[in-house]
This record gives structure tokens, sequence and C-alpha cells, in this order.
């Protein structure tokens, strides 16, 4: 068995401090369980933060202020040791919806006074008993758009309040096999493999086939939207999205890790390309493009079975020229 508990307890502990905390005690709660140098990673505009009391400062007070009562809505919860660095250091991964009142403005986006879901997806390294490094990623588009400011054009495939897994196993706050957890890497690192630099040589379909089951779920980020089997997840995004795009750099990970039937990565960025036009209506550019991406899987026998996906979309997009949170300002009055 794979045992993480103490770096699970902490991450624990971590969250309910900060679901416990108000704007003006959220800094004091950070720091309770994060080293005085944290390196924390978040979306664009936060970007690389140090220290509890600057991430407090620019995202979780904000954040704290505008959408009250918050709670912590979990579906996956899993630790690791990094391949990536020869599997060292341990990390610990959560995923899920901040649940709460959106009753002030936050970057821009209108308060709706409503219920609103914001998606995240956190991993955590893990040092000597404190939080070392943390990437942190929102879903900020899915915000504005339940807000009624929605910047983008028609989506290919579909977004929503997106569930956790099918099979309502994903909190593995227990010791898991060690088996499956390096199961569920090795058919993250197949799927890796093949996907490559687009250069596999098989058709598309066929492609995917190797590594995903035929009824796979893709639940990607807002602007790209959800899809489900091979042949609409080729067709509403992967096609498309494959098409607009040359000149993909390899892959490159900060950390990637699975435990039990759960696995993911980030990157920072997860891989560049050229975009030659089309993707999300955009035109081409000479600028490369940087993905910076979470991905998040559930593997199922010996392939993978769903994927949540958090892309920068505003980092993206803000490589390519254009402001995304002043666009979404222009278009909502």
């Amino acid at each position: 068995m794979t045992d993480f508990q103490a770096e699970k307890a902490l991450v624990r502990a971590h969250h309910a401090a900060i679901e416990a905390a108000t704007p003006d005690t959220v800094a004091e709660a950070l720091s309770r369980h994060t080293a005085p140098g944290w390196h924390w990673r978040g979306m664009c505009p936060f970007d690389d933060r140090t220290g509890a009391g600057e991430v407090a400062g620019v995202f979780w007070s904000p954040l704290l202020t505008a959408v009250t009562a918050m709670q912590r809505r979990e579906d996956v919860f899993f630790a690791g040791r990094n391949q990536i660095d020869g599997f060292q250091s341990v990390w610990v991964v959560s995923m899920g919806h901040l649940m709460g009142l959106f009753d002030a403005p936050w970057l821009g986006i209108r308060p709706t006074r409503k219920l609103v879901m914001l998606r995240y997806a956190e991993f955590h390294r893990v040092e000597q008993g404190r939080i070392v490094e943390t990437a942190q990623f929102c879903d900020i588009p899915h915000l504005m758009v339940q807000a009624g400011q929605n910047p983008f054009g028609p989506a290919t495939a579909q977004h929503l309040v997106q569930p956790g897994p099918r099979t309502h196993d994903g909190l593995l706050h227990d010791p898991q096999p060690q088996a499956e957890g390096e199961a569920t890497l090795a058919a993250i690192n197949a799927m890796i493999s093949d996907l490559g630099t687009w250069g596999l040589g098989l058709p598309l379909e066929e492609e995917l086939r190797r590594s995903w089951h035929e009824d796979m779920l893709w639940w990607g980020p807002e602007g790209v939207g959800a899809t489900y089997t091979i042949p609409r997840y080729a067709a509403q995004h992967s096609g498309p999205f494959r098409a607009a795009f040359a000149e993909r750099s390899s892959t490159g990970h900060i950390a990637r890790l699975a435990e039990g039937h759960y696995g993911g990565f980030f990157g920072w960025p997860n891989f560049t390309a050229r975009h030659t036009g089309g993707f999300m209506g955009l035109p081409g550019s000479d600028t490369r493009a940087e993905f910076r991406v979470i991905d998040i899987y559930r593997r199922a026998g010996d392939k993978l079975a769903e994927n949540w996906i958090f892309i920068d979309m505003l980092h993206f997009y803000r490589t390519q020229g254009v402001d995304l949170l002043a666009r979404m300002r222009v278009i909502g009055g």
C-alpha cells in the first residue's frame, strides 16, 4: 500500500483553515501550513507568487470578499510521488468546485448575488510538514459565463457545471494499493507517448483508442467545453485543436503522479505551439501560444476513462495579444 497520510492530512488541514477564514484572516490561515517561501502558481492574471501574505492579498482575500459563504466541494483527492523528479517529491492533488454566493465584483466580473461554482484543481508539494509549492488553477471564464459575461464565441463542445467521477470514488483519503497507482501512471504515460508532437501517423480516432475507452468523458474548460465518446471528442475538440496549431513543442511537466485509479499532471507551460488560426475564432499569430494546463484522469482497466482539464485560457489569450478580462468588461457593458 502507498501511504501519504501525513501529507494528505496537512493539505486537508490547509483546506479547512481556508474555509474557516475571512478576507481579513486568510493570510494567517494560509501561513499555518505553508513554508515562508511558499511558491504559488496561479492562473492569469495572478501568475507566480511567493508567501502566504502575497497569495492572500492577490487571490484569496479578494475571492472570499466576492464569493461569500464559500464551501469547497471536492470530487478528487489523491497523492503520490512525482515521476518528473525521479519519484523524490510528494504532491497532494485536489479537484472540485469552490461554491458560494457571488456578492461582490471579482476581476471585473459583475456579481449575481446567486450561487456560483468555481472549478478548481490544485497540486501541493509537501516537504518537512509544510506546503512548499502549489499550482492552483480556477476556470475563471466559467465564472464569467455564470455571471452572464461570456467573452467567447460558440464552443465546439459543451460546458457545464461539471460532475466528479462517474464511479464516485475519487476521494482517496485512505492508503491505496501501489500497483493500482503504477497502472494509472503507466496509462497516462502511454497516452502522452502517443500524443507526442501529434506525429504518430495514425488516424486520430485510431490513435485515441490505444489509450482511451470508447465512452471516454473529456471535461474541458469553458470556451471549449466537455465531450463524450471517442468520435465526438475527435470531432468536437481534438481534431479542431490539432488543425489550428503547428510546430507543437514536446510535453513539459513540473509534476506527474498517480495513486489508485487517479492521476494527473501540470506544466508551466505544458507545451507551446504556433497558432495557424481558427482556435476559438482567433486569427493566426506568429507569436507562439503557451498552454498552462492541469489534467486529472480516472483509469478503468488498462485505459483512461475520464479526464478533467484546466487550461489557463486567460494566459493563452494573453500570449496571442488579447486581454480577455478587458474584452469581458467591454462585452458586459
